[in-house]
């Protein structure tokens, strides 16, 4: 299907992130993947890592990327480049919801832990 209305996507949630698979293996995808995501203020994704690398527009919002122990503040209209294998979390430090679009250059993405132990995501299962 080349066209996917977004609105129409499934959405889940962890706790205090909105995700959305916009475009994966189940649209017919073999080696990338595209999430949508909302990340609530004061909240953040897990401390990951995954074996390629990845590509996050910020389209509203603020917040902090630490990568390999490294910090770096960001805020609308930024790209963050995260490298392969990388360890890496976003955390939203502003006051309204951070709004991001992510390209993901493996699909599907199998997410781990910072200690590489796999970590199951709800749009997985």
């Amino acid at each position: 299907m080349p066209v996917v209305h977004n609105a129409a996507v499934e959405k889940f949630a962890l706790p205090g992130l909105d995700h959305q698979t916009l475009a994966g293996p189940e649209h017919g995808m073999q080696t990338l993947e595209m999430w949508m995501q909302t990340i609530k203020p004061d909240s953040g994704t897990p401390v990951h890592r995954h074996d390629c690398e990845e590509a996050i527009v910020v389209l509203r919002g603020s917040g902090r990327l630490t990568v390999e122990g490294e910090d770096t503040d960001f805020g609308p209209n930024s790209t963050l480049q995260i490298p392969r294998d990388a360890i890496h979390q976003i955390v939203n430090t502003g006051t309204e919801d951070l709004f991001i679009v992510a390209a993901l250059g493996q699909a599907p993405v199998r997410v781990c832990t910072a200690d590489n132990e796999h970590m199951p995501l709800p749009w997985q299962q």
